[in-house]
This record gives C-alpha cells, structure tokens and sequence, in this order.
C-alpha cells in the first residue's frame, strides 16, 4: 500500500541582470552585459529543462526584462507574467513568502528580483533564527524545494552563478 503523495514545490530565484546606472538611464534598463548574462542564464536553464507554472517579477524594468527573457525558456508565455511589488527590493521576506502561498498549488515557480530581499527569502525558506545566507548574483539563479509554505526547513537544492552558467555554454 503506498503512503501519502507529498506535493514538493520548486521555487527558483533569480536577482535580475545587470543594469545600466541610474544616472545614465533613469528607469535602470539591463545593460547590454546584463542582457547577455540573462540571456546565457536561459540557455543554461532551457538545457537543464527548468520548467515553471508561473512567472512572478517586481514591476522595476531591469526585472521586467529579466522575466521577459527569461519566460520562453522556462514555458511561461510573457503575457501570464505575474508582477507584483511584494518581491520589490525592500520587501520583507515574510511578506513574500505569504504572498507565494496563493501560488502553493503549483509545482514551480520563478521570482525575479532584487537584492536584499531575495537573500532574505532564501534564508527564510531554508532556517529559522540564524537564517541562512545565499550570496546573489546577477543573473543567479537557484532553486529550493519546499512541502508547504511557509516554512524554515525548504531544501537548496542547487546554486547557479554567472561564472558556472558560462562553463555551460
């Protein structure tokens, strides 16, 4: 007899690529090298066939960019995009963590976002107390398993940086 099916949900997350300074561009666009970071981030997640049910960004065009170059490798059609300001810069990470639980029915999803918040919901997903501590790239991407949100006890299941996406091209 098999016991129960234990639903595993996969959150990837991704800090944006790099940006053009504010003082060249006020709206911070991708530069051209964080276009190029972001774009080998999704061959590199095309090839180890990262797949997610939804896309959820923070409304700041370096962001914006990211998902949008980001969605087609990951099987999310850029109109279905989800952005929302709960995964903003300054969000506290229980905020979001609340926030991605209306979206604990799906298998994976992918935030884009900034830092520190996204440093601050890894170590949320992962400890409590001493929360542990991911270093974020640009253009990193890593994944963490969770049964249920929220949650302390999430497994990081794997860490890509810039350096080792470019070891995969």
């Amino acid at each position: 007899m098999n016991g129960p099916v234990i639903h595993v949900m996969k959150i990837y997350l991704m800090q944006h690529g790099e940006a053009l300074p504010k003082e060249v561009k006020p709206k911070e666009p991708l530069s051209p090298v964080g276009t190029a970071a972001v774009e080998a981030t999704a061959r590199a997640a095309r090839r180890i066939g990262i797949r997610v049910d939804r896309l959820i960004t923070s409304d700041k065009r370096r962001a914006l960019e990211t998902a949008n170059l980001m969605a087609d490798a990951v099987g999310v059609s850029k109109a279905t995009i989800e952005v929302s300001t709960l995964v903003k810069a300054m969000t506290p990470a229980g905020d979001t963590i609340t926030y991605l639980e209306t979206f604990s029915s799906l298998e994976a999803i992918l935030v884009v976002g900034h830092l520190p918040s996204l440093a601050g919901i890894a170590g949320s997903l992962l400890s409590e107390g001493s929360p542990a501590v991911i270093q974020f790239e640009r253009s990193g991407i890593c994944r963490i398993d969770v049964y249920r949100l929220p949650t302390h006890s999430g497994q990081l299941r794997w860490y890509l940086t810039p350096a080792l996406i470019s070891l995969m091209q």
